[in-house]
């Protein structure tokens, strides 16, 4: 029996496919986990608790691996959640992306199935009301909430089983990162209040190869290869300095399993910190080459804003 997330990658990724592969690799999908009655507010979809999660008792400190007991063999019918412990911080809302730890046991035999989220970089935040499952066990609660939750067998899957479930922090959906100095020569940037981009292409041909530079310098943990990403994104092509796609308008950070991006986007991540900002420009023989990409015209030099929210790295996955 194996650990069951309580949700996939959950961020909305409409266009990730335009981003992710080029010509001759494959473009897998963005994971998405939402569903329609995963909308509307976060306090409406908290399940009740019941028997089993009001049965649990947790040995041990919140934001650790802890201990639970409680009778085995119980039958677990529907999903369940008890409030332990109720934290002191802000009240999860919507649009809020949690980061959250868990332990988990079977139910048959007590036995610890396997921890996730107490070490960094280990679960990458989540939308709460992207995902059924997450907005019903860790919806409208606090952070620093410690929740017991009751698991139903899946059919043809995992046994029922118990969580329990610590609910750590928030993070933001823009780059927090120190303010680094511009480099000459690289198109410009101006954000507004939220955080968006837009970019201004300077009057000058486009480099001939791949440039980078640090907007913002985060304090968080470094991508590393074939991590999974959480971030937002603007692009614009050289040519014309006009939007063909972004995060920001599509309204939510996006992940890419691998981050399987265009060659260029991931020598632009590779190394940076998490709560950073990043600009690369992007030649051909990085992005596309001499194919046409929907709005994207064939041998376009691409510009790409990146703000880097979080990652996972791959031994996590």
């Amino acid at each position: 029996m194996r650990l069951r997330p309580l949700a996939l990658l959950s961020t909305l990724a409409v266009s990730a496919m335009l981003l992710a592969g080029c010509a001759g690799s494959s473009s897998p999908n963005p994971s998405s986990s939402s569903t329609p009655g995963a909308s509307g507010d976060v306090c409406s979809q908290a399940v009740k608790p019941g028997a089993v999660s009001d049965s649990v008792k947790i040995t041990g400190d919140f934001g650790t691996p802890s201990t639970a007991t409680f009778e085995l063999k119980q039958k677990v019918k529907d999903l369940q959640r008890t409030v332990v412990s109720k934290g002191d911080g802000a009240t999860i809302k919507k649009g809020d992306y949690v980061t959250y730890a868990i332990s988990a046991f079977d139910t048959e035999t007590g036995k610890r199935i396997g921890d996730l989220g107490y070490k960094a970089d280990e679960i990458l935040p989540q939308n709460v009301l992207a995902n059924q499952t997450l907005a019903q066990v860790i919806g409208c609660v606090p952070l620093g909430t410690r929740i017991a939750a009751a698991f139903p067998a899946q059919q043809g899957g995992t046994g029922s089983q118990v969580y329990i479930i610590d609910v750590l922090k928030t993070s933001p959906t823009a780059a927090w990162g120190k303010d680094q100095a511009p480099v000459d020569g690289m198109p410009t940037v101006k954000l507004a209040s939220d955080g968006e981009p837009s970019i201004t292409i300077p009057k000058t041909d486009a480099p001939a190869d791949l440039k980078i530079s640090v907007l913002k310098e985060g304090d968080g943990g470094a991508v590393a290869d074939g991590d999974t990403t959480l971030l937002q994104y603007y692009g614009v092509t050289w040519a014309d300095g006009k939007s063909f796609d972004s995060s920001w308008k599509n309204g939510e950070p996006i992940t890419v399993p691998g981050n399987a991006y265009v060659p260029g986007f991931v020598k632009a991540l590779a190394g940076q910190k998490v709560g950073s900002q990043v600009l690369v420009v992007i030649p051909p023989s990085e992005g596309y080459g001499d194919k046409a990409q929907g709005s994207i015209p064939a041998n376009s030099t691409l510009v790409f804003v990146i703000d880097i929210l979080a990652t996972q790295h791959v031994a996590a996955g």
